[in-house]
């Protein structure tokens, strides 16, 4: 028996993503063996590359998206760009940076749909976002599943503590005023700060 390796240094090695070895671990095209705690493990020197059918392995790229709501948070946007650029340099990953400006409630952001379509067309190999909600307020599950769908791993660096139903239903509804205010007002309109402000002392 040859050495053993973890599932991350087996999906390096066929070209894969992780998603990729643990359906086939589950389809029984390729049954990982397993640690007394249950983490899968692969003896490289059994496996035939052949027999698993891989696809010929493509350059793909990590691809880091930052979003903030409105140009008055454009500061953040600069933050959060920093710190997904030093996480995927810390990684040794070579990377490319999407910065996207709008609502998380918009499906129509340009940085949003340029992503969706290197990911359509297998392009990605892996997305880092800060938190889960800078990529969509809602939907963003759905992103998730077409990741897994085209092996493409996603990093969330900041899991953070899970918000109470409270939290979570005070963000989304200052999100759904802040966009319709915005449509009604206008973005920069006095009377749009206004009421955004009113709501989040409200909240």
């Amino acid at each position: 028996m040859g050495k053993l390796v973890s599932i991350g240094e087996a999906a390096k090695h066929f070209g894969v993503a992780q998603s990729t070895l643990r359906r086939w671990d589950e389809d029984g095209t390729l049954v990982a063996k397993r640690t007394e705690n249950g983490h899968r493990r692969y003896d490289l020197s059994e496996i035939r590359p052949h027999s698993l059918n891989t696809p010929p392995k493509l350059d793909r790229k990590t691809i880091a998206y930052a979003r903030v709501s409105s140009r008055d948070q454009k500061d953040d946007l600069l933050r959060q760009s920093q710190v997904l650029e030093l996480y995927c340099a810390r990684q040794g990953w070579t990377f490319e940076t999407i910065t996207d400006l709008g609502s998380g409630m918009n499906y129509k952001k340009k940085g949003l749909k340029d992503l969706l379509d290197d990911i359509l067309s297998n392009k990605v190999e892996r997305l880092v976002i800060t938190h889960q909600d800078r990529l969509l307020r809602f939907g963003a599950e759905l992103v998730f599943m077409l990741c897994e769908a085209r092996d493409v791993e996603v990093v969330i660096i900041n899991q953070g503590e899970e918000l109470s139903f409270e939290q979570e239903l005070a963000q989304d509804v200052l999100e759904i005023i802040t966009v319709f205010s915005a449509r009604l007002y206008g973005s920069r309109s006095k009377k749009n700060q206004q009421l955004i402000e009113a709501v989040k002392k409200a909240l």
